[in-house]
């Protein structure tokens, strides 16, 4: 191997692994935050992804540098701690700063009309283009000219 050729390597090496690095998550999650309870660390990480922060609002509460997206990890490792389930604390959060924080709302409410919106203007578009489709005249049928139809006859007596 020529030097050129293993100074290029090295240099395509060094490219992948920035590359890879980049692309991995960048979680905002404190090492100071992190429970020493694997599991109870797990079920946290599965609420905040579901959480959105209120002042990024594009960004999971585990992916944002904001100070309320901090507190928000804090309540929800709290309230895991105090024995809350799951379901108690995404309650608790949304209680305080409403359903907006959810990145999947709950099909309930004023919400439900957002979520039968998309397959209702689906169903209504298809009936549409259907309706049309069925009252586009098909191709007319011009029929056998006379010296076919002749044609035709002396085909069919052999």
């Amino acid at each position: 191997m020529t030097g050129f050729a293993r100074a290029t390597g090295g240099a395509a090496a060094y490219v992948l692994a920035l590359v890879l690095l980049a692309a991995a998550p960048a979680l905002a999650v404190q090492p100071d935050e992190i429970l020493a309870d694997p599991a109870l660390e797990a079920r946290a990480r599965a609420i905040s992804r579901d959480i959105r922060c209120p002042v990024c609002q594009g960004e999971t509460i585990d992916d944002s540098n904001a100070a309320i997206s901090r507190d928000l990890r804090l309540i929800i490792r709290e309230r895991l701690m105090a024995g809350d389930s799951d379901a108690e604390v995404v309650d608790f959060i949304v209680d305080r700063y409403g359903e907006f924080v959810l990145f999947n709302p709950r099909a309930s409410g004023s919400n439900l009309i957002l979520w039968l919106a998309g397959p209702a203007m689906l169903l209504v578009g298809g009936g549409i283009a259907l309706a049309a489709l069925r009252r586009r005249p098909g191709p007319a049928d011009p029929g056998l000219s006379a010296a076919e139809e002749a044609r035709l006859k002396e085909l069919l007596k052999d």
